[in-house]
């Protein structure tokens, strides 16, 4: 598995699957870092090339984890990271800030903490609506032409806020949520980073795990896990009805010989040859089960089964909290 075929966003090239790191530090229960750290040097091993995360995730301490991980192996890794969103407790955010100063504050405490001299791709998390996006590129750009960055993505924005900010600088990559049950780029947002050459990364390609099957109530999450607090789809009230979705997929799965989640994983990589899945976890074992969906190749009529099992109108509950939407450009 070490010759993971690879994809290239706009000029950057990584393996088919990369790894977030949003759970790695918090969000999803109990932590433990000589775990996240031993799956984050088997991904490595096995032969991923994208690492992802976000300076608020666990207030930098993905950021931290990542940079312990590839400590004497950073030719090997494209690192990925996002700034943006401001956190002030242990809330999932309170406000999102794209002005030249912070950009230039947040990319000099995110190396610190990765503890290099550059990362590969840097992301606006989510748009300031107070800073037209040419002024966040441009101050963006600026990192590019001092060589802390190589290339800019952005993440959860329109396809008008993408032309803008392309023609300012050009963007290499577009990160949203994007997985058989969350498909809301598909009609304007992906076509226009294709017409465009921007890759497309796609977090949260499992549903945040649900699309494995293997949360069956609300109770295996703790009070402060994301999903408790800040998924409308697992509410008490939209849980059994999209169970019955999932259902749905492993029935298909199962049909295959393969596991719901690398059938919604491989369902996702037959998007397009542009299109890179950032499934996260801490999980060895996990990890193995992802990376195997990168073999699988599905054919039409099963792609369209996979589609008619989780219709996007039969859904219920939106991906995000009402809060949290506010600053999604879509």
């Amino acid at each position: 598995m070490a010759d993971l075929p690879t994809r290239y966003l706009g000029k950057l090239e990584v393996s088919a699957q990369g790894l977030g790191g949003l759970g790695i530090s918090e969000f999803y229960g109990p932590t433990d870092d000589a775990e996240s750290l031993a799956t984050i040097r088997r991904a490595l091993d096995l032969g991923v090339t994208l690492l992802d995360t976000a300076d608020v995730y666990g207030h930098g301490h993905s950021e931290r984890l990542i940079g312990q991980a590839i400590a004497g192996r950073r030719g090997e890794v494209a690192v990925a990271t996002k700034f943006g969103v401001r956190r002030a407790d242990n809330g999932i955010g309170q406000e999102v800030r794209g002005d030249r100063e912070y950009v230039r504050e947040a990319i000099d405490a995110s190396l610190t903490r990765l503890g290099v001299d550059h990362v590969d791709l840097y992301y606006l998390a989510r748009l300031d609506p107070k800073v037209p996006i040419e002024d966040t590129v441009g101050a963006l750009a600026e990192l590019v032409e001092a060589g802390k960055v190589r290339y800019l993505g952005l993440s959860e924005v329109g396809a008008g806020t993408l032309r803008r900010a392309h023609a300012v600088h050009p963007i290499t990559a577009l990160q949203s949520e994007w997985s058989v049950w969350t498909r809301g780029i598909e009609e304007d947002v992906a076509p226009t980073a294709r017409e465009l050459g921007i890759g497309i990364v796609a977090n949260a390609p499992l549903g945040r795990g649900f699309l494995t099957g293997r949360y069956r109530s609300r109770d295996v999450f703790g009070p402060d896990d994301f999903r408790f607090l800040a998924q409308p789809r697992l509410t008490a009230e939209n849980l059994p009805h999209n169970l019955a979705l999932v259902d749905r997929l492993a029935a298909i799965a199962t049909e295959r010989g393969v596991t719901a989640g690398q059938l919604a994983l491989a369902w996702l990589a037959h998007r397009g040859p542009d299109v890179v899945p950032i499934p996260g976890t801490r999980r060895q074992d996990h990890l193995l089960e992802n990376l195997a969906a990168v073999s699988i190749t599905l054919t039409d009529e099963e792609l369209a089964a996979i589609e008619a099992a989780i219709p996007p109108e039969e859904v219920r509950g939106t991906k995000l909290t009402d809060f949290s939407l506010q600053f999604v450009d879509l």
